[in-house]
């Protein structure tokens, strides 16, 4: 059975950082696109930052904060947050294409795989 699972989330001050994880289970994150998403309340989804199936080249909404990184030897996939903000707060969601048909991940969620998400919380 194919599985993301997202964990890390938590509730952080105004300025703190978060690690948040993704987790496969069931297919390898090789030649795999993986996209972290995220939604707010009463807002819609949102590409925040994505990782080629070689994981050469990623794409940043906010390259200056964000970060991802891939391990495949454990076959996680990560997003280094730093210097958050209210305005972060939303439920954070990644998603995986795999053998895709196109060489560059996308900040559109046209992913095939999703997990349930874990939330993040931005707050003094």
């Amino acid at each position: 059975q194919l599985q993301l699972v997202e964990s890390g989330g938590g509730l952080v001050q105004p300025g703190g950082s978060l690690r948040l994880s993704c987790a496969a289970s069931g297919f390898t994150l090789n030649n795999t696109h993986i996209g972290w998403f995220r939604q707010a309340p009463g807002k819609e989804r949102e590409g925040v930052s994505c990782s080629s199936s070689r994981g050469r080249i990623a794409i940043y909404a906010d390259s200056v904060r964000f970060t991802i990184s891939r391990d495949n030897a454990k076959n996680t996939v990560y997003l280094q947050m730093n210097s958050l903000k209210p305005e972060d707060t939303a439920v954070y969601y990644c998603a995986a294409e795999r053998n895709p048909s196109f060489p560059f991940c996308t900040l559109l969620p046209h992913y095939t795989h999703w997990g349930l998400g874990t939330r993040v919380t931005v707050s003094s």
